[in-house]
C-alpha cells in the first residue's frame, strides 16, 4: 500500500473562497459540464473557487478551466499547483474546496480522519481524474533512449550505480556505445505524487535493490533537489548525466528509458499507463466514494507501463455553502466527462479514464450538494 507523509501546516496567504451562483446551479445543468461533442455546456454558475495540488495535474487543469469557464464565464477557478502533499493539506486545512493528488488519502499518517473531519464526519470523494505515466528522463548527449530493469533503476537512484558505462546498464543495452559520464540522480525537493508512484515501484518491482518505504518525501539525503515537475525537467536539462522522473507530457525532448515489463521493455506512453491501472485493485475497505487504486507494479501484462500514476480529485461530498458545493460539483463533473477527459487527453497527453471507471466517478461528483 502507498503511504503518505502528512503535515497539517496550511500554506499562508491563500485566499478564502468568495462565492455566489446565480441562474440555474450545477444542479440543474446535465451533471457532466458538457455536451458531449467537445464543448462545455453552460450551466450559469458564478463566482471563484480555490484548489491546487499535483503539479502533474497542472497542464490538465489549465485545459479544464478553460473549458468550464468558457461554459461559465462569470466563474474564476484558480488551481495552485504546490505538489501532491501540500495540496491534501490544503483541502484538509480548507484553503482548497478540492484537491489534486498523484496519491490517494491514507491513514499511516491521519490523512483520512482527518480529511473526514473537514468534511463534517464524512468520507471525502477520491475520484481518478487521469492516468498518466511518469517518464524517468536523462541528459546524456548522443543517447535517446535506454533499456532499465527496476532494480538496476533503484541502484541509481540510491547512489549505487555511478555512471552510465556501469556493467549492470551495458547488460541491458547490448550494443550500445554508453560513455563513463558520471550519474547525478535528481528528486523532488517537495512532498510529491509522482515521488511517491516513482519509490512505490522502485519498492515494490525492485528485488530488494530498494530499501526504503514508498513515500512523497524523497527517502535518501544529500544529492540534487528539483522543486515542482518543471523544476525536475529543468534539472535534468541543465546538467549532462543526470536522471530524474516527471510526467510524461512534461519530459519535452530528454532521453527517456524504457523499462522491463517481464521479458520485454516498454517506454512511457498513456496508453501503457491505462493498461497497468487496468489490471490493478482498488484499495481494500474504502467508503463507496473512494476510489483510491492499488497498483499492480510488478504486472508482466504486454504492453503495460508500471511508473504510472492514477492522479486523483479530493473533495467533499456535502458543503455548508451551496454556492461553493455547486461549484465543486459542476467543475469535478466537467473533469471526469467524456469532454474534460478528452480535453485532458489533447492537452496533457493523458489516458482518459476507462469507461466504467468514468461511469462510477460521474455518479460520485453528481450526488454532491450543500448540507
Amino acid at each position: 500500500m502507498i503511504r503518505t507523509s502528512f503535515r497539517r501546516a496550511v500554506v499562508p496567504g491563500i485566499a478564502v473562497l468568495a462565492l455566489a451562483v446565480t441562474g440555474c446551479s450545477a444542479a440543474n445543468d446535465d451533471g457532466d459540464g458538457g455536451d458531449g461533442g467537445g464543448n462545455a455546456t453552460s450551466s450559469g454558475l458564478s463566482g471563484t473557487l480555490a484548489g491546487g495540488g499535483a503539479t502533474s495535474q497542472e497542464s490538465a487543469q489549465t485545459a479544464w478551466r478553460a473549458g468550464f469557464q468558457t461554459a461559465n464565464p462569470d466563474a474564476t477557478i484558480t488551481y495552485d499547483a504546490v505538489g501532491s502533499g501540500t495540496g491534501r493539506e490544503n483541502f484538509i486545512g480548507e484553503a482548497f474546496s478540492f484537491a489534486g493528488s498523484d496519491s490517494y488519502l491514507d491513514d499511516d499518517e491521519g490523512e483520512l480522519t482527518a480529511a473526514k473531519e473537514r468534511c463534517g464526519g464524512e468520507d471525502a470523494i477520491q475520484v481518478p481524474a487521469y492516468v498518466s505515466a511518469i517518464a524517468i528522463v536523462f541528459n546524456l548527449p548522443g543517447v535517446d533512449a535506454i533499456n532499465l530493469d527496476a532494480e538496476t533503476l533503484a541502484q541509481i537512484f540510491d547512489g549505487k550505480v555511478t555512471t552510465w558505462d556501469d556493467p549492470a546498464i551495458a547488460a541491458l543495452n547490448e550494443g550500445a556505445e554508453l560513455p563513463g559520464t558520471k550519474i547525478t540522480p535528481v528528486h523532488r525537493s517537495d512532498d510529491s505524487g509522482t515521488t511517491e508512484n516513482l519509490t512505490d515501484y522502485l519498492s515494490q518491482a525492485g528485488d530488494g535493490a530498494w530499501s526504503y518505504d514508498p513515500d512523497g518525501v524523497w527517502p535518501i539525503k544529500g544529492g540534487e533537489a528539483a522543486d515542482g515537475t518543471s523544476g525536475m525537467v529543468s534539472a535534468v536539462k541543465g546538467g549532462e548525466g543526470t536522471i530524474g522522473y516527471a510526467d510524461e507530457s512534461q519530459a519535452g525532448g530528454l532521453g527517456l528509458v524504457s523499462i522491463r515489463v517481464g521479458e520485454e521493455f516498454v517506454g512511457p506512453s498513456a496508453e501503457g499507463a491505462a493498461t497497468a491501472l487496468a489490471v490493478s485493485t482498488p484499495v481494500e475497505g474504502r467508503a463507496d466514494v473512494d476510489m483510491a487504486m492499488d497498483i499492480d507494479r510488478t504486472t508482466t501484462e504486454s504492453g503495460a507501463y508500471p511508473v504510472l500514476l492514477a492522479s486523483y480529485l479530493i473533495a467533499c461530498q456535502h458543503y455548508a455553502d451551496a454556492a461553493e458545493a455547486d461549484l465543486v460539483k459542476g467543475l469535478l463533473s466537467y473533469i471526469v466527462s467524456e469532454v474534460g477527459q478528452q480535453a485532458a487527453a489533447e492537452q496533457a497527453g493523458a489516458a482518459p479514464l476507462d469507461a466504467t471507471l468514468a461511469e462510477r466517478a460521474a455518479g460520485i461528483v453528481d450526488a454532491i450538494s450543500a448540507e
